[in-house]
């Protein structure tokens, strides 16, 4: 299951993955709440060298079934969205609740896409023999004797 999970989320390999979830009651639906740890190899963006490090993030979403009055109204298929208020709830298929689904979701959401070692450093220095794209514009620039 790791390595499919793995390969969905965008990293090299995934080991050690741990998942404490809390499902109860809320409303119609229910409120799923939980956290995560494992840790990710991914291939670092600098160096291009594979690299591990752990990873963790926490789960909290409410889920209502459909056709429920509890779900938001949608005026014109926008849903106004705040910070300071908690996620609005997300409407249940069926009458499974998938865990693996919202692991792999809230998983995915926590890998960084620009992986980089934390000592990776960028260097570069343009070669003496490297001319410039820019070269011919400023040749055109410059004012052309007669």
């Amino acid at each position: 299951m790791c390595s499919a999970l793995a390969r969905s989320v965008g990293v090299v390999s995934l080991t050690g993955l741990e998942a404490d979830f809390e499902v109860r009651p809320w409303l119609d639906g229910c409120e799923v709440k939980g956290r995560f740890r494992c840790e990710v190899t991914q291939i670092c963006g600098v160096s291009l060298e594979p690299f591990s490090q752990p990873l963790e993030g926490d789960i909290d979403l409410r889920l209502l079934p459909q056709g429920s009055p509890n779900l938001p109204a949608a005026e014109e298929g926008e849903l106004e969205v705040s910070l300071e208020t908690p996620d609005p709830p997300e409407t249940l298929d069926g009458d499974l609740i998938d865990l693996d689904a919202i692991l792999a979701e809230h998983l995915a959401l926590a890998v960084d896409p620009f992986p980089r070692r934390p000592d990776a450093v960028f260097s570069w220095s343009q070669e003496a023999g490297d001319v410039s794209p820019f070269a011919a514009l400023r040749n055109l620039t410059k004012p052309t004797q007669t």
